[in-house]
C-alpha cells in the first residue's frame, strides 16, 4: 500500500511516517498542502491523508481542490477535530473517510486496508452523527431510485450494506471496474457525492428490502 500524508505538523507526520512502515506500507508525506497538490498527481497513490487544519490551506480546500481535479485516489481525513460541520463537509466534498488522531494504530491501520477496498471509514466517535448529518443533507434530494437501472440498484443495495467495491463484485459476479463504473454513474444519477450519503439514502427510504 502506498500512503501519502499531506499535514503540517512534524512530530505527528513523522511519527505516522514511522508506524505505518514499521507495518510494511509505504508512506510519503508533504509538509504543507502546496506540496501535496503539487506533488499528487505525479505519484501512483493507494490513500491521501489529509489533516484539516493547516495554517496556509485548509484541509477542505485542498480536498476540493484534488476532487476538481477529478483525483481517483481515496482520500481519507485524519484529524483532531470532532466537529459535526467538519465531517458534514468533508464527505460532502467527497473525502471517503474521517479519522482521528488519536484512534488506535491498529484500529488506524485496519481503516486504511478498508478505505483502499473501497469502504467507506469513519471514526468510531464520529458515528452517533454521522446519520443525522447525512439525513439532514440529503433531505432535498429529488432524485429516486427508479432513475437507476436495475444492476445499479443492486449495487446500491450492496454499498449501504456497507461492503466495499471487492465485495459487490464477488457477490454479483462482476469485476471491481465494473462496480466502480456503476458507483460513479449512482452518485452521478442521484447527483450524491459520497458512498456514504448513497448507504443513508437507500436506508433511510427503506429502498432495499
Amino acid at each position: 500500500m502506498n500512503v501519502y500524508i499531506i499535514d503540517d505538523h512534524t512530530l505527528f507526520r513523522n511519527g505516522l511516517i514511522a508506524l505505518l512502515e514499521s507495518r510494511g506500507i509505504n508512506a510519503q508525506a508533504a509538509t504543507s498542502p502546496e506540496q501535496g497538490l503539487a506533488e499528487i498527481p505525479n505519484l501512483k497513490l493507494d490513500i491521501i491523508l489529509l489533516d484539516l487544519n493547516m495554517p496556509s490551506m485548509s484541509g477542505i480546500t485542498v480536498l476540493k481542490t484534488l476532487k476538481t481535479k477529478n483525483e481517483q485516489t481515496p482520500i481519507v481525513i485524519l484529524t483532531t477535530s470532532a466537529e459535526e460541520s467538519d465531517l458534514r463537509d468533508c464527505l460532502k466534498y467527497g473525502a471517503q473517510g474521517y479519522l482521528l488522531k488519536n484512534m488506535d494504530p491498529d484500529e488506524l491501520v485496519g481503516a486504511l486496508d478498508e478505505a483502499v477496498d473501497g469502504s467507506i471509514v469513519v471514526a468510531q466517535d464520529m458515528t452517533h452523527i454521522l446519520a443525522t448529518v447525512l439525513k439532514n443533507e440529503l433531505s432535498d434530494n429529488k432524485t429516486t431510485f427508479d432513475a437507476l437501472t436495475n444492476r445499479e440498484q443492486e449495487v446500491a443495495c450492496q454499498i449501504a450494506n456497507g461492503h466495499s467495491n471487492k465485495i459487490i463484485a464477488r457477490e454479483l459476479g462482476i469485476s471491481d471496474g465494473t462496480v466502480k463504473l456503476h458507483v460513479k454513474s449512482i452518485l452521478k444519477k442521484l447527483d450524491l457525492s459520497s458512498r456514504v450519503e448513497v448507504a443513508v439514502m437507500v436506508t433511510e427510504k427503506s429502498y432495499c428490502r
